[in-house]
C-alpha cells in the first residue's frame, strides 16, 4: 500500500500524544509526497485509537487534549491543500454535531473535513449541539445529518434526533449519520439510522455512495 510507511509514523506520532512529535511527521509525510487527505485520515484512525485507550483509563484527558491539538495544528497545515483537493460544484449539504451533553468533537472535525474534501457543504455546528438544532439545519435543506457522541450516556440522543425528524414529516427526506467510539453498526440499525462509520474516510465513502459519487 501506498505510504504505508508513513501512515504508520502518523499514527506512532498521534499516539504519543506530544504535538511536536505529531507535526514532524505531518511535515515528512508531506514531503514524501503523501496526500494531504490521507495524512488526515491516518491522523483520524490514530486519534481513534486515542480514544479507545482513554475509555480503558490508559491515557487519560491532558494526553486525549494534546492529541487533538496536534490533530488540529496538522489540519491547519493543510488546510490549502485539503481546500484545493474539494470539489468546486457542492454535492449536497450536511449538517454535522456532536450531540448535546458531549463535548468530545475531534472525530467529528475529522469527518467533516473530510466530507467538504469529497464536494459537500458542510454545517458544522460543533459539540454539545441542542438536539432542535439537527432538526432545523434538515428543515433548512441539508440532506445529511451527522451525529457523534463519545459517551454511551449521550449516544441515545441520536435516537431522539430521529424521532423528531420523523415528528417533523422529514425523515425520508434525510440521510442520518452516526459515530464515534461507543457506536457501532447494530446500535445505528437499533435506532433506525442509515450510516455508521467506524472512521471520517468510511463515513464520507458511504455518504458518496448514498448519491452516487
Amino acid at each position: 500500500m501506498a505510504f504505508e510507511n508513513e501512515a504508520q509514523k502518523l499514527h506512532d506520532a498521534l499516539v504519543t500524544c506530544k504535538v511536536p512529535e505529531i507535526s514532524k511527521a505531518v511535515d515528512e509525510a508531506h514531503a514524501a509526497g503523501m496526500p494531504a487527505a490521507d495524512i488526515i485520515n491516518a491522523l483520524g484512525a490514530a486519534m481513534s485509537d486515542v480514544g479507545v485507550l482513554f475509555e480503558r483509563g490508559k491515557l487519560f484527558l491532558p494526553h486525549v487534549l494534546s492529541a487533538a491539538a496536534g490533530m488540529k495544528k496538522a489540519m491547519e497545515t493543510l488546510g490549502d491543500e485539503l481546500s484545493s483537493g474539494a470539489t468546486e460544484e457542492k454535492k449536497a449539504s450536511a449538517v454535522m454535531g456532536t450531540v448535546e451533553g458531549d463535548v468530545h468533537d475531534i472525530g467529528k472535525s475529522i469527518c467533516s473535513t473530510m466530507l467538504q474534501c469529497a464536494g459537500f457543504d458542510v454545517h458544522d455546528l460543533g459539540r454539545d449541539v441542542p438536539l432542535g438544532k439537527f432538526v432545523e439545519e434538515c428543515k433548512a435543506g441539508c440532506t445529511f445529518c451527522g451525529m457523534s457522541a463519545l459517551m454511551t450516556t449521550t449516544m441515545v440522543q441520536m435516537k431522539t434526533v430521529i424521532e423528531n425528524l420523523k415528528n417533523e414529516g422529514i425523515r425520508d427526506q434525510v440521510t442520518v449519520m452516526v459515530g464515534g467510539a461507543p457506536i457501532t453498526q447494530g446500535f445505528c440499525d437499533k435506532i433506525g439510522a442509515d450510516i455508521y462509520g467506524e472512521s471520517a474516510s468510511e463515513t464520507t465513502r458511504k455518504a458518496q455512495d448514498v448519491l452516487g459519487a
